[in-house]
């Protein structure tokens, strides 16, 4: 995942480090775009139309992906592969430049340009869509790996993959797991604490991945219904859920939208989420609600 992992656990049984590192695999080996040999590189270099039989993990993801998709209106999408390619977010590494319009035009796929059978385990492309799941992909290894440590008897720990976390049970003292969710540069608040007691915490920052071009910042975050990434001034979101996997994703598809339109998304399905966009920040009515 080009990233690394960490673990807090009460009492873990002998080789739980060997444990996690291979839950964290097998994630990388079905969904990384960057290894040529994984279920989803072979997927994007698929004929059209050629069904492709994928592992559970996958299919499970996947699924996951296609229903934020569908309920933040696009503004997540998981066919936005070949658009990070363009960008230079993918796989073949930065391009440092700009892409011509008509590239960018050409690149936007929508989700139906793949066709997904769950109950089979088995997708194909009905374009030239390419799957890019690195919004959602990194969440679902923190509840991989969080599930199989569930499995092995370890009911209290602090797993981070790369930034995102999930807390079950307590501390040894009965504390909560408090993280600390960093501000970006000129927010106009403090960092915030957290208590991840059963629950997930992912931020999707616009800030710390792009390039930059003749004074401009491209930032890594793209808005599909452009092709462009995204210039409403969105800073981070912050996203707090039962699932790591939902909230990678939520908080990607709420940079996206731009602060009103995510809050007011938000506020629908009930998601804890925080933005901060120039001098202000934002909170959901369950963000507020955990203030109480």
């Amino acid at each position: 995942m080009g990233t690394s992992w960490s673990l807090l656990a009460v009492a873990p049984p002998a080789g739980v480090e060997r444990g996690v590192q291979a839950t964290l695999d097998r994630v990388v080996a079905q969904m990384s775009q960057w290894e040529p040999a994984s279920n989803l590189s072979r997927f994007n270099r698929s004929a059209r139309g050629e069904w492709q039989e994928v592992p559970e993990e996958f299919a499970t993801v996947l699924d996951a992906a296609l229903a934020v998709a569908a309920a933040s209106e696009g503004a997540f999408d998981p066919c936005l592969g070949r658009l990070s390619e363009l960008w230079g977010f993918g796989s073949a590494g930065p391009v440092g430049a700009v892409p011509k319009a008509e590239s960018i035009h050409a690149a936007r796929r929508a989700p139906a340009a793949i066709e997904f059978d769950r109950e089979a385990c088995r997708v194909r492309r009905t374009g030239d869509a390419m799957l890019d799941l690195s919004g959602i992909a990194k969440g679902f290894g923190v509840d991989h790996a969080a599930e199989w440590l569930l499995g092995q008897g370890v009911r209290h720990f602090l797993i981070e993959v790369g930034g995102e976390l999930r807390g079950e049970g307590v501390r040894p003292d009965g504390q909560p797991w408090w993280v600390d969710v960093e501000a970006p540069p000129d927010a106009p608040h403090d960092p915030f604490r957290i208590a991840l007691h059963d629950l997930s915490v992912a931020t999707s920052g616009s800030y710390r991945r792009g390039f930059a071009v003749d004074g401009r910042h491209y930032s890594h975050s793209l808005d599909p219904a452009t092709g462009w990434p995204i210039v409403h001034g969105v800073q981070s979101v912050t996203v707090i859920h039962r699932s790591c996997m939902m909230a990678d994703a939520w908080a990607t598809a709420l940079t996206v939208m731009g602060a009103e339109r995510a809050m007011a998304t938000a506020d629908r399905l009930g998601l804890a989420a925080h933005a901060s966009a120039g001098e202000r920040q934002h909170m959901s009515q369950a963000w507020r609600a955990m203030l109480g």
